[in-house]
């Protein structure tokens, strides 16, 4: 029997024995990075930035090559919490419609205690309603504990780094000009670790990191100078990805210390392309940073992912992921039937337990920003083409900035342009795309 085949029956019988309440049910750690593209990592070929420590999960892990968020963060957020395509549920930027259900109700309703900290900005920044006052929107959302950056907002949205402006259940904390947002947030987390590691948790932990402003971390001696503390400056940069490595380490050790690193599933991702101040160099030449743009650089993000109770291979995974993905995956870990959630998604849960098998052909992006200047567009791609909704067609391997359109194609080449466009056409029958008219 194929390798890959057994792996697919071993998930099998592992979803039906968490199900059944058979097997205990895996933790899951979600951590999402702000504005970090894939070329970011060294195990991803960076040679700008140190990433020893999650190079080194890769290692140990499962490095996904071609996971695709939105281009930009609002739209990457509502994706990932609802699993739903943004033409079902995405209204504004900064907004998630509280009618919605999302990872944190389904987690809940599953019998997990769950946790968010890091950056919300859900509840409407352009809304100058009760909306972008309402404190307990995190709990509707199904989190049981929460510490988060921008959960109201009034005149001012507050600092996420140094006296950073941060809610905490229901409370606004003191301000402090030398505590750092980062390592509160974390602080939060390895306390709800503490606190729950004797039964089944939910930590989705979106980072304020690597978002510009682009400022000193406690890690530099320009942390001492309380007026550099604010200075935005691209050269800080690399000390902010440092800083979400040591992060992402220091949750990994509790985990380990908690005794429950073995069954948790552990995902390190980011929500869009890096900021286009920032180029990076890598293995394969500089890399311009890409958010909000509808090129790869705009929405190819890192993600790596570790269950080592399950998965002792480690390896690559090639093929093509979602953010819409996320929900059913996770929804699959904890047991829950895909008859209870509505969702746009594939579960790739049988590729963090080790399967390489491709769990779909190509995946369709939405996306209408509602944001400054970027653009509406719909699109079809895998790892190695994609069709626009205005017909341009383009081979992303050898054109990563999309400047040279197909125009005389190859049989095979024939084939996957008509059958993206057969897609796009069943979601414009669904959704008419109108959305350049806005």
């Amino acid at each position: 029997m194929k390798f890959r085949n057994i792996i697919s029956i071993i998930i099998f019988f592992l979803a039906v024995q968490i199900a059944i309440g058979q097997v205990q049910r895996p933790n899951i750690v979600l951590i999402m990075a702000d504005d970090m593209g894939y070329e970011a990592l060294g195990c991803n070929g960076s040679l700008s930035y140190s990433t020893p420590h999650l190079d080194n999960l890769a290692n140990r892990g499962i490095r996904f090559t071609n996971c695709f968020s939105q281009p930009l963060c609002t739209p990457s957020r509502v994706k990932l919490m609802t699993g739903k395509y943004n033409f079902r549920n995405y209204e504004d930027f900064g907004y998630l419609n509280p009618k919605e259900r999302t990872i944190g109700n389904l987690m809940k309703d599953a019998g997990y205690i769950t946790c968010i900290s890091g950056k919300w900005q859900l509840n409407g920044l352009n809304r100058n309603n009760k909306d972008n006052q309402d404190v307990y929107r995190p709990f509707d959302f199904g989190f049981d504990e929460y510490c988060l950056w921008q959960v109201h907002h009034a005149r001012s949205e507050g600092e996420r780094y140094a006296n950073p402006q941060i809610t905490k259940n229901g409370r606004d904390l003191p301000r402090n000009e030398d505590a750092y947002g980062p390592e509160l947030f974390c602080d939060f987390i390895v306390d709800f670790i503490d606190k729950y590691s004797k039964q089944p948790f939910f930590i989705y932990y979106p980072m304020v990191l690597v978002h510009d402003p682009f400022v000193p971390t406690p890690d530099l001696a320009e942390w001492s100078v309380k007026s550099i503390r604010y200075e935005n400056d691209t050269a800080y940069f690399k000390d902010m990805v440092a800083y979400t490595d040591k992060i992402v380490h220091r949750i990994e050790l509790k985990l380990k210390e908690a005794g429950v690193w073995e069954n948790t599933i552990f995902i390190f991702t980011a929500d869009n392309g890096t900021h286009p101040s920032i180029t990076t160099k890598t293995i394969y030449g500089d890399v311009q940073g890409g958010k909000g743009l509808s090129i790869n650089t705009g929405n190819h993000v890192p993600m790596i992912a570790t269950w080592p109770a399950v998965n002792q291979r480690r390896g690559v995974y090639n093929g093509i992921i979602g953010f819409e993905d996320f929900f059913p995956t996770l929804a699959n870990a904890a047991g829950v039937g895909p008859n209870q959630f509505d969702n746009d998604g594939t579960s790739f849960l049988r590729a963090i337990a080790g399967s390489t098998e491709p769990i779909q052909s190509e995946i369709f992006i939405h996306y209408s920003p509602r944001w400054g200047e970027n653009k509406h567009n719909r699109w079809v791609m895998d790892g190695s083409y994609k069709l626009y909704q205005d017909g341009r067609f383009f081979n992303t391997l050898i054109d990563p900035l999309e400047e040279y359109p197909l125009m005389v194609l190859s049989d095979n080449q024939k084939g996957i342009k008509q059958r993206f466009k057969q897609i796009l056409t069943e979601k414009e029958n669904e959704f008419p795309f109108r959305l350049n008219d806005q």
